[in-house]
């Protein structure tokens, strides 16, 4: 049986994930792929508890740590639970968000050393990093005026200046690592369907 492989889908606030995310699917399986669809943090019910958790409002402030150690306790079940058996079957997991959204919340946003973020990723995940992640990148101005009309969860009411630096560490890592691959979101909806596409149909040849 053929491996599977692990994309991941990546990006600030009002980027557009949510109707990408259903492009990527419906292209991968255009192609005639297993794929399956989940989200961090979730993806399992105990990791869809801790997100509750972690992006409910509430009065009493989280501190950095015990959000970074949530976000890690979720993915060691995601991961063991759902992502390396569903790889392990030959299936292609897209993923909602991953590790490189805690180097850029976490990291970036609340100022967590980088360096304890990578020492619990190789807890974790061991190995397991993805094979190509999708950013979808648009400035912040743009992203929160597209949210504007929404009820916010407690990490979408931080201040703007968050959502900079969450945007730079993104854009900084997608620098670093090439399979983070770099898509306009602030483009036209049929402009950046078009460069995802040419993405993911590139990746799959590679991977035949």
């Amino acid at each position: 049986m053929a491996d599977g492989r692990f994309i991941t889908l990546e990006g600030g606030e009002g980027v557009g994930k949510t109707t990408n995310l259903e492009f990527v699917v419906d292209r991968l399986k255009q192609h005639g792929l297993d794929v399956v669809v989940t989200r961090e943090p979730g993806g399992t019910p105990v990791a869809e508890e801790l997100r509750d958790l972690l992006l409910r409002v509430r009065d009493d402030e989280m501190v950095p740590l015990a959000e970074l150690l949530l976000m890690f306790a979720g993915r060691a079940q995601h991961v063991e639970q759902l992502v390396k058996p569903a790889l392990a079957k030959g299936q292609w997991v897209v993923c909602d968000r991953f590790t490189d959204a805690t180097y850029a919340y976490q990291g970036g946003g609340r100022g967590i050393d980088d360096r304890q973020i990578a020492l619990l990723e190789e807890m974790v995940q061991g190995p397991l990093r993805p094979d190509l992640t999708i950013y979808l990148d648009v400035p912040v101005q743009i992203a929160a005026e597209r949210i504007a009309g929404r009820e916010h969860d407690r990490i979408e009411r931080e201040r703007v200046e968050f959502f900079e630096s969450v945007r730079a560490t993104y854009i900084a890592r997608a620098r670093e690592y090439s399979r983070i691959q770099l898509v306009d979101a602030a483009a036209d909806i049929e402009q950046v369907q078009a460069d995802i596409a040419l993405i993911l149909d590139y990746f799959v040849g590679s991977a035949d």
